[in-house]
């Protein structure tokens, strides 16, 4: 291999390596063109010790150790009054939060420069385009699921979130 597919083989690990931290999965095996990796978060997994690693691990040294996440919630779900943290807006218990549908890299537009599919305080039907997950270039469109009016937009564009996390609350009418 020469320095350029060494370049872009040790980035794809390393996105996979956070992809797999982020979500939450408890195994993942990828074998390609030589490459092998197993990330798992059971440290007794077979293949994990010193002695059957072919190549050096490039996930962060805590991935072995992350919580499982919670399985993904989709679409709109109603929830208790929460606030927040860091944003100074109280969730009212009417609001729906609009779900991530899977892990991935947030986007409030279509394409950088354009407007953003809604902003606080728009009225929207359950179809409306609300904002793209990206994961390793492929899209996914997520639509508000419910008519209302978006209340609070809950992550900044270009963020990492993970499948069930709260992006959007709509209160309904």
């Amino acid at each position: 291999m020469n320095d350029t597919m060494d370049g872009r083989l040790a980035a794809d690990l390393e996105i996979l390596a956070e992809l797999f931290k982020a979500g939450g999965w408890k195994e993942v095996r990828v074998e390609s063109e030589g490459v092998s990796l197993l990330l798992s978060t059971d440290r007794t997994t077979p293949g994990l010790g010193r002695e059957r690693q072919e190549a050096p691990l490039v996930a962060p040294a805590d991935v072995c150790a992350s919580p499982v996440a919670p399985a993904p919630v989709k679409g709109a779900t109603p929830l208790a009054p929460a606030t927040i943290p860091g944003a100074n807006v109280a969730i009212d218990a009417s609001w729906a939060a609009v779900t991530a549908p899977n892990l991935g890299t947030f986007y409030r537009s279509p394409k950088p420069g354009a407007a953003n599919f809604v902003e606080v305080g728009q009225r929207v039907d359950p179809r409306t385009e609300i904002c793209l997950i990206e994961v390793m270039k492929l899209f996914t469109s997520v639509q508000a699921g419910i008519a209302g009016t978006v209340r609070h937009i809950a992550v900044a564009d270009a963020e990492l979130v993970q499948g069930g996390q709260a992006l959007i609350y709509i209160e309904r009418g």
